[in-house]
């Protein structure tokens, strides 16, 4: 299966380092974030993990849940999770999903159905794939997907850029330009006649017949 945006994101049930959890009833009525990762004690990873749990805050903020995933099992997550407080000076207080069967790496399209039933013996690059970030609105659908190679390490803030594009343009009939950042100049959309525009933004600049910007709306 090939996951795309607004597609419905695959239900499941795992274990976790918070104990069980049905994937969308955890999500419950807000946002969600599922970043995974392809093996515990590994460099980059740990980096990102301690990274995240930095800025939970900030998704907190936005409605906004976030939950790892690796595809090692929950005890091994909690060892692991000492070496991110080391490295990174940060506790992990989000869940892990252990996903040591690759059910849920199967389930996202990260792995292929015949990568086998077990974590074990697996290194890394076999699991290169696994490195995606799902976020996930509301209404349970797939709002973005990104997926990073094992060497580069992920930009969160970016992610926390696009949730607040995301969450902008679910609300108002707008857009966000290249590099767009929270309180910046918005793109009316098409379907905004202009004289629904000037009710709805007051003022707006005509940059290119299908171009028009407007400050960004707060209501």
């Amino acid at each position: 299966m090939s996951l795309r945006i607004n597609d419905t994101a695959p239900d499941f049930t795992a274990e976790t380092t918070q104990g069980p959890v049905n994937f969308h009833e955890w999500i419950g009525d807000g946002w969600a974030v599922l970043f995974s990762h392809p093996k515990n004690f590994t460099p980059v990873c740990t980096t990102e993990l301690g990274a995240m749990a930095g800025i939970e805050g900030e998704f907190r903020k936005r409605g906004v849940k976030i939950i790892g995933i690796s595809v090692d099992p929950v005890d091994s997550h909690a060892k692991w999770k000492n070496d991110i407080k080391v490295a990174t000076g940060f506790d992990v207080e989000y869940p892990l999903i252990g996903d040591r069967d690759l059910k849920v790496a199967k389930l996202y399209d990260m792995l292929p159905a015949g990568a086998g039933d077990t974590s074990e013996g697996r290194t890394p690059a076999d699991n290169a794939t696994v490195r995606s970030v799902y976020v996930i609105g509301p209404d349970k659908k797939i709002k973005l997907i990104l997926t990073y190679p094992m060497t580069t390490g992920r930009n969160f803030n970016e992610i926390l850029r696009a949730i607040d594009s995301i969450q902008l343009t679910a609300k108002h009939q707008v857009a966000t330009p290249a590099n767009w950042k929270q309180g910046e100049d918005v793109i009316i959309t098409a379907a905004v006649s202009n004289e629904d525009a000037i009710q709805r933004f007051g003022s707006f600049d005509t940059v290119l017949p299908y171009l028009r910007k407007t400050k960004q709306p707060t209501a």
